[in-house]
């Protein structure tokens, strides 16, 4: 059995992370410290800044000449394995509704959305903060250098891919990752009420531009057939006001067309080697491949700068976390149905297709149990701060990080006795 030293220590890992959640929760909720703008400044900076720079440091000080070759392939297979899966079925989905005629309700409601969402939950666990703790307890010390192993793979290719897919999602509905207001939009807003005494007419922006022209025709004719009104009404100088604003008033840009595929992948790719995540895990593995070969370390001054960054990225990140959750109208800002099944593909879906994949492999042992319980810890902490930042189902991500933490003890104490038998 686990010995009562080892529990105690995944709560000693757990409990920071809870107060940065609850200190973020509190200061939004209660004492309104934080607006909206303040809390997504919070996880940019996370997200531009500290996660980048948390990725240098694991990637580089990870020796690569030194990896489980078998962990790594059950890992990656793992993750491959749910990728093609929720592809397939995104696929299925898109053409099932492009069979239904309504392409409109398809381009609203994309599955490539649902991907990234299920693959991040299923497969991208918090190895280092709750694994390395727990996984120590229950299999000695070689498992802190394996959870970070999978960790520096999850830097550098897979969470490129979950990024990757959000700028496809971003490029291809040609919306940028934080849109700026149009300073187009405030005159039209202002154009609501035009002219006075009779000549008023309601320009909203949702309104036809035909159905406006008709109003403002009707308006001039009425004017011209009243002889009798008196000039000082001005419905005459309304009219011709009317129709100047609604001229200047650029005509209805025609229907936007889907860009071709490979033009959206193209300019997904080229936003994807613009951000920071890139450079730092690739910046990373050349550092750690030269450190390692040649046997230098990095200068102190350069390795204390980079630790007051780093250090930021976890506490920052459930204290986002927490924010988020105190802007919702519930604690569960998702609902219970739906975090019920991420929980589902996160404890059991998730640790079933690693065992599968692993004795598929070969693998048996302790490497085995490492495996198959370290794909049952919670939820990355990073996956909620990407999630906010493109604004894709940050609500199921917020909530796979408070509720999973809570969860994962007694789920990895199950699967722990279940493979000791």
């Amino acid at each position: 059995m686990i010995p009562g030293s080892a529990v105690y220590h995944v709560v000693e890992a757990m409990a920071p992370l809870y107060t940065a959640a609850v200190l973020g929760y509190a200061s939004v909720r209660w004492l309104k410290a934080f607006s909206d703008e303040q809390c997504a400044g919070i996880n940019h900076f996370v997200a531009l800044y500290a996660v980048p720079v948390l990725i240098f440091h694991m990637v580089s000080t990870n020796d690569p000449y030194h990896m489980n070759e078998r962990l790594i392939a059950a890992d990656t297979l793992q993750k491959a394995v749910m990728l093609l899966a929720l592809t397939a079925w995104a696929f299925w989905a898109h053409f099932r509704r492009r069979r239904g005629g309504d392409g409109k309700a398809a381009a609203v409601a994309s599955p490539i959305k649902w991907v990234v969402t299920n693959f991040s939950v299923a497969s991208l666990p918090n190895t280092i903060i709750m694994g390395v703790p727990l996984l120590d307890g229950m299999y000695g010390s070689v498992s802190g250098g394996l959870m970070k192993q999978i960790v520096v793979m999850q830097f550098c290719i897979w969470y490129n891919v979950v990024i990757f897919l959000y700028e496809f999602m971003a490029a291809r509905d040609g919306s940028a990752k934080i849109s700026p207001v149009s300073a187009a939009a405030a005159p039209a807003e202002k154009r609501d009420r035009i002219g006075e005494n009779g000549g008023s007419i309601h320009a909203e922006r949702s309104q036809n531009q035909v159905v406006v022209n008709i109003e403002i025709t009707e308006v001039a004719a009425a004017a011209d057939a009243s002889p009798t009104a008196p000039p000082e009404s001005g419905a005459a100088e309304a009219a011709a006001a009317a129709a100047e604003e609604v001229a200047a008033v650029p005509p209805p840009a025609p229907a936007q067309q889907v860009p071709p595929v490979m033009h959206v992948v193209w300019m997904a790719v080229k936003k994807l080697l613009q951000i920071p995540n890139t450079y730092a895990s690739f910046l990373g593995l050349i550092w750690s491949l030269m450190a390692f070969k040649i046997g230098f370390s990095m200068p102190k001054i350069v390795d204390d700068s980079l630790f007051t960054i780093h250090t930021t990225a976890v506490g920052l990140s459930m204290f986002a976390s927490g924010t988020f959750i105190a802007r919702q109208s519930r604690f569960v800002p998702c609902g219970y149905t739906i975090a019920s099944l991420s929980m589902v593909l996160k404890f059991l879906i998730g640790p079933v297709i690693m065992l599968l994949v692993s004795l598929a492999i070969g693998m048996h042992g302790t490497l085995l149990h490492i495996a198959v319980v370290q794909a049952a810890l919670p939820l990355a902490v990073t996956s909620f701060v990407y999630a906010e930042e493109y604004k894709v189902h940050a609500d199921i991500m917020s909530t796979g990080v408070i509720l999973g933490i809570f969860i994962s003890l007694p789920v990895t104490i199950v699967y722990y006795i279940l493979l000791g038998l």
